[in-house]
């Protein structure tokens, strides 16, 4: 048995090394923004710096409003109403997931700009000659953004709603019927309630990350103005300094979802707990909840996939095609061997912290899959920096033969992918444990079997499908990923991401239009996956 205890405090060491591992980035960003800023913070804060916050509060307030109207509606409608086609939208409304906002930001902006089809189609019709003689809304704008934004972040509330919705007990209903109260209003809206704030959470948390569509609409937002002040002014303090600032809002929606989570909790009393039946409709009441579902997934989905479409068609340029073929070849690469990684690390410390039974361990492994919450222009300051130290180290120890630097290299590209992306993994490993008998694991402990071959041949086993969902939801992850892959990506280093990037940056939207569309296919793998949990789960 003491064999067993040094095992097992040697896979608690290696769980403590790994997570400090990954939280050093976060660390060395919060140590560099003690540096001398010379000065520029002070300028920023006289200029830009309150532009910078009021404009992250207006996109977030904007596109929480449009996406708890697009969620609440539609998961309501297709909890409480049985048609024609009903199953169908249930998959229809997560598509949205599979494309990046930047992605959808690209298509419209092709779509509605000055020289794009619509104004074209309407100078046509009415016979105008220039801007100047009409009105159109700017879509590289404020409100441009939240529209964008809006249509692809929605599923987050749409998902966590709906279950709320489904999960009310059949009872409350009744009561309020009988009281002769709006079941909407008195009932289903209350007990979703925390829910919908932590969807909510999640979708401003998405709105304060955003790089792409802020970046390419010109939006001064906070993220946007971390990559001025660190690319355009060089400075790398003032960029961390503005960074830890920036963390005061993540660090605001964090304990938003979890104290929407703490301790609201219901049940049902009744000798007969059972959830609302789905009523049947027909006809008009049918067609308007239809309308009602098509409308969010239309805008985030189907018009940009038939906009990027019409684009590649166009514009077809097999010399292109054939570079593209190859940086989908970087991309399914470096995302593979990123979610490998990934996974790996994940099971290794969600197991030993699982199965250890230690609080603190436990403590320490949900620490390090906090990188998720923080946008990638920030991870990526506090990786530069934390790795530049590595190699300062290193060369210490080197001889001037045999220099060896992570910097600017595959290696530190995986190593932020890790940062940035262990949460998925964890949280995909972590759900698999809780579902699986704790009385197999000490079982097999009994018997004599240690503690690496328990691991691998009981609990592996047992949660292999977590894994593997993990892995995938990870390497979509990996393949979407912009900020930190177009930072950090060594020379001569393209994926999809950074191809489609620079193509619509440079107004090329027919060559940028493969790639995009390349990605938002890859990405309807992980939908396929949630939609089955959700058939299985609700």
């Amino acid at each position: 048995m003491s064999l067993n205890v040094r095992t097992l405090d040697f896979w608690q060491i290696i769980v403590l090394a790994l997570s400090i591992l990954i939280f050093c980035p976060l660390i060395a960003l919060i140590l560099i923004s003690f540096g001398d800023s010379e000065g520029l913070w002070g300028h920023l804060l006289e200029t830009v710096l309150i532009r910078y916050v009021k404009t992250t509060l207006f996109l977030m307030v904007g596109v929480s409003f449009f996406s708890l109207l697009f969620g609440i509606i539609s998961a309501w409608i297709l909890t409480n109403y049985e048609f024609r086609f009903s199953k169908v939208l249930e998959v229809l409304m997560l598509l949205p997931l599979a494309c990046p906002a930047y992605l959808v930001a690209y298509a419209y902006t092709d779509f509605f700009e000055y020289a794009g089809p619509v104004q074209g189609f309407i100078r046509d019709l009415m016979g105008w000659k220039t801007a100047s003689d009409y009105i159109f809304p700017e879509i590289r704008s404020l409100g441009g953004a939240i529209f964008v934004l809006s249509s692809v972040l929605y599923p987050y509330i749409y998902l966590l709603s709906r279950t709320a919705f489904r999960e009310t007990p059949n009872s409350y209903y009744e009561v309020a019927q009988l009281y002769n109260r709006n079941i909407f209003w008195s009932v289903s809206l209350p007990l979703a309630r925390p829910a919908i704030v932590a969807g909510l959470a999640l979708v401003c948390m998405e709105v304060v990350s955003d790089f792409g569509t802020v970046e390419y609409f010109a939006l001064e937002t906070l993220t946007l103005g971390i990559f001025n002040v660190w690319i355009g002014m060089n400075n790398i303090n003032a960029a961390a300094q503005i960074s830890t600032f920036t963390f005061i809002f993540i660090l605001m929606l964090l304990l938003v979802e979890i104290r929407s989570r703490a301790g609201k909790r219901f049940n049902d009393t009744s000798s007969r707990q059972t959830n609302k039946k789905a009523k049947l409709i027909t006809g008009i009441e049918a067609f308007f909840c239809i309308a009602g579902c098509l409308i969010p997934v239309s805008l985030g989905f189907f018009i940009p996939i038939l906009i990027l479409l019409s684009n590649a068609l166009t514009s077809l340029n097999f010399h292109n095609y054939y570079e593209v073929t190859k940086i989908f070849t970087n991309t399914l690469i470096i995302s593979s061997i990123g979610a490998f990684c990934i996974m790996g690390v994940s099971t290794i410390i969600a197991c030993t912290a699982y199965l250890s039974g230690k609080k603190y361990l436990r403590t320490v492994a949900n620490f390090s899959a906090s990188g998720y919450a923080f946008p990638g222009t920030m991870l990526a300051i506090g990786i530069l920096v934390f790795i530049g130290f590595v190699d300062r180290t290193l060369d210490l120890f080197s001889s001037a033969d045999s220099t060896f630097y992570l910097s600017g290299t595959i290696l530190m590209l995986i190593f932020a992918y890790i940062v940035k992306f262990q949460a998925v993994g964890y949280g995909a490993v972590l759900s698999g444990l809780t579902k699986t008998s704790p009385n197999l694991i000490w079982a097999s402990r009994t018997l004599g079997m240690s503690f690496q071959k328990t691991i691998s041949r009981i609990t592996i086993p047992l949660i292999k499908k977590s894994i593997i969902a993990g892995g995938v939801l990870a390497f979509v992850d990996i393949m979407k990923e912009l900020p930190i892959t177009l930072l950090l990506r060594p020379f001569d280093f393209e994926t999809l991401a950074t191809f489609t990037y620079q193509f619509a940056h440079d107004e090329l939207m027919g060559k940028a239009s493969v790639p995009a569309l390349l990605i938002i296919l890859v990405g309807l793998i992980p939908v396929i996956f949630l939609n089955k949990i959700l058939r299985t789960n609700i």
